[in-house]
């Protein structure tokens, strides 16, 4: 049902699986995500099996409904005494999420894009982020970092940090607008982009290398990002040690059997959520 983070034991940090609920198809079976389309009855009984998991009440499963932008939301006492509507106004176009109150969960939905935990045990203070590709050009882990400072006093260079499943520099492929942009923001690009041929040319390769010595066919490349490594490489810029940030290494697009991918699934498929619970 969930993988778990060993950062220290004040805290509880983990990333859904496929396993151990309800749901069919490609939101199977473990999908507590209510925007994905998946049916919500499903989903409540998954919510139910993770309230049990993580010994809390589902109202204290804190989930936003993200739009890749970079808003940051604090999840204060007040809020757990809000009724449902008000609720996911507050959560509504949220990326990532910070709290001090211990025994709720906050967490993000991914499905290749990178979710970022982040532990403040100095402040007793987590943080969640959904960082994608538009929330990593964004800087949306400096944002937040930069919220929990101001909100809790935080430290970066005390603070511990999880990069949890996210799609891998192998299966991340993007257009040239996408490597531009990074290159734009001032990302180190000869670190976090590679070129490599493109997918979708299905030559088989040895018939590929006949054709290219021949001078008949020029192999199309395509550009690839490290998502997980620009992650890292922000978390660094921050000020968090790098003994301090743990890289969980999981591909969910290779790993679609046990987590989530939108690109391999389609966008009609589960959630993986990743979560971080102040005991």
């Amino acid at each position: 049902m969930i993988k778990e983070y060993q950062v220290a034991a004040g805290v509880m940090a983990f990333s859904t699986t496929r396993r151990g609920g309800v749901s069919q198809g490609n939101y199977g079976e473990f999908n507590i995500n209510e925007y994905c389309g998946d049916f919500a009855e499903h989903v409540a009984e998954n919510r139910k099996r993770l309230a049990a998991e993580l010994g809390v009440t589902t109202d204290h499963i804190i989930m936003p409904h993200q739009v890749h932008g970079v808003e940051v939301r604090n999840i204060a006492g007040e809020f757990l005494t809000m009724p449902e509507n008000i609720r996911k106004m507050v959560l509504e176009g949220v990326d990532a999420v910070m709290t001090d109150q211990k025994g709720v969960c906050i967490g993000v939905s991914t499905a290749d894009c990178i979710p970022v935990l982040l532990y403040d045990e100095e402040h007793q203070a987590v943080a969640a982020i959904h960082a994608g590709w538009r929330g990593t050009l964004a800087r949306i882990v400096h944002k937040t970092i930069q919220e929990m400072a101001f909100t809790y006093h935080t430290d970066p260079k005390k603070l511990k940090a999880v990069i949890g499943p996210g799609i891998s520099l192998d299966h991340f492929e993007v257009g040239d607008e996408v490597y531009e942009a990074f290159e734009q923001a001032a990302f180190p690009m000869e670190e976090i982009a590679e070129q490599r041929p493109n997918a979708a040319f299905s030559v088989d390769p040895a018939e590929r290398e006949r054709l290219a010595a021949e001078g008949n066919i020029v192999q199309p490349l395509k550009w690839h990002l490290n998502l997980p490594l620009c992650n890292r490489q922000i978390l660094l810029h921050c000020g968090v040690p790098e003994e301090n940030i743990q890289d969980c290494g999981i591909c969910t697009f290779a790993h679609s059997d046990e987590y989530f991918s939108a690109r391999k699934l389609g966008i009609e498929s589960g959630r993986i959520y990743t979560g971080i619970l102040l005991k």
